[in-house]
Order: C-alpha cells, then structure tokens, then sequence
C-alpha cells in the first residue's frame, strides 16, 4: 500500500508529453537516462512501460501519470479475461473496444487492481480514459450519474494508494467531480470550441493536460494552425501539446520545437526541430 504518502498536487502551466503507442525507452547510458522532450510531466500507459522505467523518469525529475481505459474493455489487455460477458456492452465507434458497465462490481474490482497497478509500479497519478459512456451507445444506458460516481470510486482509490487522479475530457460533469479529481486531461477542446467549460479546472487551480490533433503532423503543422490552436479562446493556461492520434513518441510545443521520444518502436531519439521550422511557417 502506498497510502502514507501525501498524493501529488500537479501544478497549472506544467509541461507535459503522452505517449501511449509504444512503451518508453531511453538513452544508451543507462547510468544516466536521458529523455526529450525534458517536460515536467510524463503520461504513459500502465501497462506497457515497467517500474524501472517510471523509476527513470523519477531520477529524471519528472512526474508519472499512469494511463489506462477506465470505461472500455480491451481484449490484448493481460486482465482482459477477468471481464464477464455481462460487463461488456456495444463496440466503441472508430476503436477495437467496447463500453464496460461501471456500475458492475466486477468491473470496479479489476480497475481497483489497475490502480493498485499503477502505485506498485511507482506512479505519481492515474489518468483512467473513457469514463463518459453516458455520451456515447454503451449498451446499458448509462447516465452522467453513473460516471459520476465512477469517477468518485476511481478517486478513493487513487487516493487510497497515494496518487492524484484527472477527468479525461467528460466536461458535462466538471461541476460534480471536480472536487475529487485534480486535473483535466483533454483531447480536442479546440476542435470542439469547448476550450472555456474545460477553464474551470484553471479556475480551481488545477491544470489541463491538453491534446489536439492537427492536419499535418507529425512534421508538418503549419505555423497558423499551431498558433491558432495555442491562443484559441478558453484555453488560457492550458498545457497544450500537438500529437498524432495513435499518441506515437512525437509532439510538437506551442513555441514550435518538435521532439520524438524514444520508444521501443522508433530507431532514434531527440528534438526533430529546435525551432518552429519552416515547414509550418506558411
């Protein structure tokens, strides 16, 4: 149990990086780990990367959420047949998943040991997807009241075992979890002009984790695109980071500069661009 420690308080304007395709890897020296983009916070999954990973990126410096799908079941997950067929519901539009019922006790005891998990492995916080089935076809109608207790059991337990915990998007229900969450991960509140419901984490002092996905990358995000995308309206104070949607080891900054964060499917390592570059500069 890791309890006795007091849960990380993430800061509003931390940098950030996610990278979820493909585990961590770092520099030769494995006396001396290196990392880029040198950002204050790493999201990355739970299950892929290893606790002497996360124990790198502690030496490092930097702070560890640990991600998995809170509200999806994934079949080449290792748990994955611990779910009954009574807990699983309709397919998720444009992914190989399927809505999970968060009310079933079944699926509360395997997310329980996901967030234990999480803490055995050295994680500073979790950071549980897909818990607003309520706006989607789940299969078992499930309403915001749901979620919203959902989201209160993930956070017991999270707390239970010393780590913080963020809403993944689910900006219906800010107002009803915002008290047990202590950060916002958001993917696409730019593309959605939903930028200003998302300021009240900044608001309470809490910071958003933020993700768009533009027409371009990696490597070639026009230079208007990202600036639009950094000073849109409602996103003051956000961490914004460019990605892909498979959330691959490359991102770009809203200063401009790109990195690609070594990962165990990419050959090299390190800042593809220093700068904006001029591939974006149109």
């Amino acid at each position: 149990m890791h309890g006795s420690r007091a849960p990380w308080t993430p800061a509003v304007g931390q940098s950030w990086q996610i990278v979820l395709k493909s585990p961590l890897k770092f520099g030769p020296d494995s006396e001396e780990p290196s990392i880029q983009p040198d950002v204050d916070v790493y999201d990355i999954d739970v299950f892929d990367n290893s606790a002497e990973t996360i124990a790198k990126l502690h030496r490092l410096g930097k702070k560890v959420i640990g991600y998995f799908s809170a509200g999806t079941y994934e079949k080449w997950r290792p748990d994955s047949r611990q779910f009954g067929k009574a807990d699983l519901g309709k397919p998720m539009d444009d992914w190989d998943e399927r809505w999970v019922d968060v009310r079933s006790g079944n699926v509360r005891a395997i997310m329980a040991k996901r967030i234990q998990l999480a803490a055995e492995k050295g994680c500073d916080a979790i950071d549980p997807d897909n818990v607003d089935g309520y706006s989607h076809k789940n299969g078992f109608g499930l309403t915001k009241a749901d979620s919203i207790d959902f989201i209160k059991f993930l956070s017991h337990e999270a707390r239970r075992h010393g780590m913080s915990i963020g809403l993944k998007n689910a900006g219906e229900i800010i107002p009803d979890v915002i008290n047990v969450v202590d950060f916002q991960v958001n993917e696409q509140c730019v593309e959605y002009n939903e930028g200003q419901t998302f300021q009240a984490f900044i608001k309470a002092n809490k910071p958003v984790f933020h993700i768009e996905y533009p027409k371009g990358a990696p490597g070639s995000v026009r230079a208007k695109t990202r600036e639009k995308i950094s000073n849109a309206k409602g996103t003051q104070g956000f961490s914004t980071v460019l990605k892909t949607m498979d959330l691959n080891g490359w991102v770009q900054l809203c200063d401009g500069q790109q990195f690609t964060t070594w990962t165990e499917e990419s050959d090299d390592s390190g800042s593809d661009d220093d700068g904006s570059g001029s591939s974006d500069d149109e």
